[in-house]
């Protein structure tokens, strides 16, 4: 996987390419990948490439261990109250898959440029979804919780 010479900080509306969410993906499996650059626009690239190379099932599988391991190689613990977060993370990885449908077969720096355009990009979507008391409780970020809205 060839990694980007220099850092690009990813957020909803950018375009990006294919080396950009290789970049982001192996970052994060090597947990190697600069903490500035873990940004949201970051995590849904990860999530896109994840889901691609995949499927549902595979992403839901690898993705919470990725993150939670990249977390603590970064510094960042993974408590009740910082760090990873399981419904949150299903529910986007879930979100992205419905909304890429019968479209795998395009370049994933299109595929993550499509999502990071998208309304589902907005840091504050799965809100339209989940009350913020019940996102932001310690059992949502412990384990999958249906939405409440």
């Amino acid at each position: 996987m060839k990694l980007r010479p220099q850092a690009k900080i990813i957020h909803p509306g950018a375009s990006v390419s294919d080396a950009d969410v290789a970049h982001i993906l192996g970052g994060i499996r090597a947990r190697t990948l600069p903490k500035p650059e873990w940004t949201h626009g970051a995590h849904l690239c990860a999530g896109t490439a994840l889901l691609k190379a995949r499927g549902l099932a595979g992403a839901e599988a690898e993705m919470p261990d990725t993150i939670r391991a990249y977390n603590e190689a970064t510094g960042v613990p993974n408590t009740d109250d910082e760090g990873y977060h399981h419904t949150i993370t299903l529910f986007y990885l879930r979100t992205l898959d419905k909304f890429l449908d019968r479209r795998w077969h395009e370049r994933i720096g299109q595929l993550a440029t499509d999502v990071l355009a998208a309304d589902l990009a907005d840091r504050t979507y799965p809100l339209q979804f989940y009350s913020k008391e019940l996102l932001f409780s310690v059992t949502a970020r412990r384990s999958w919780i249906e939405g409440d809205l």
